[in-house]
């Protein structure tokens, strides 16, 4: 089931671009009684495009845990920052509230993004919003708190060791120091941000284990809790890494750390 954000047009679009209307789809789980937990998944593609393994494999996997997921179309180039985090924002706003006609948990909602995604999902997990009670739209009152963040090889700076095609479809050639502040999730942690799952490869070629580092250390000095886990070897985009014979086991630790903390029994 896709459901449009805006179904009336979405705020900036350019009228233009296959990528006008962004849209969450739907992969329910099996009810089994109680209201459910859900996950926004963010497939990567380096704000240019969206990997189409990071979607729906990771949707029919959290499927397994009892989890409902919503794969969310965000908008990328030549959509530019803050475009695709209003797309983030209001995929999780329009799931709280519907989560009583889904038989959802409002307070077990949470993102799991890949590559630039993942920057994306740690880039609305940290700076959220309660929603805005006087809204006219009924939807934008929602908080778009995400309840805990699953990060996959993220991209989370904006400066050294960033990936340079994700900082440049997000803000263009030269962006200024305030704005590659603003988008180094590293920065923004606080004490708030949500419990955090990470996994990278120490080899990644393409967006440096560094990323995760630096951002499970701001964690650490926020005292968030997080698990991090780094595989010695493994190429960029490995999704549910089926194939590889250590990374194979992220998501059996995933399933692992989200019973820790309570998403799932």
């Amino acid at each position: 089931m896709k459901i449009e954000l805006w179904p009336e047009g979405a705020p900036y679009a350019l009228g233009n671009h296959q990528g006008d209307r962004p849209a969450i789809t739907a992969y329910f789980a099996e009810k089994k009684g109680s209201k459910q937990p859900a996950v926004v998944v963010l497939p990567g593609g380096a704000y240019h495009a969206h990997a189409p393994h990071e979607g729906e494999p990771i949707a029919r996997w959290l499927n397994t845990l009892g989890i409902t997921a919503f794969v969310l179309e965000y908008r990328v180039a030549p959509y530019r920052h803050p475009v695709p985090l209003m797309d983030a924002k209001r995929a999780l706003r329009l799931i709280r509230s519907r989560a009583e006609a889904w038989d959802l948990d409002p307070t077990r909602l949470g993102v799991l993004g890949f590559s630039a995604g993942g920057h994306l999902a740690s880039t609305v997990g940290i700076q959220y919003d309660n929603g805005d009670m006087n809204a006219i739209d009924e939807v934008d009152r929602f908080s778009c708190r995400a309840d805990f963040m699953i990060l996959c090889y993220p991209v989370i700076t904006m400066g050294e060791f960033g990936h340079d095609g994700s900082r440049l479809h997000l803000l263009g050639e030269n962006p200024t120091n305030e704005c590659i502040q603003l988008l180094s999730s590293e920065r923004q942690v606080a004490e708030d941000t949500p419990p955090t799952f990470l996994w990278h490869t120490s080899d990644d070629s393409a967006v440096p284990v560094e990323n995760a580092l630096l951002l499970a250390g701001a964690l650490s000095r926020c005292k968030v809790p997080f698990e991090l886990h780094s595989y010695q070897t493994g190429s960029h985009g490995l999704g549910l890494a089926e194939s590889h014979p250590e990374a194979r086991t992220w998501p059996d630790l995933c399933s692992r750390w989200l019973k820790r903390i309570g998403v799932t029994v």
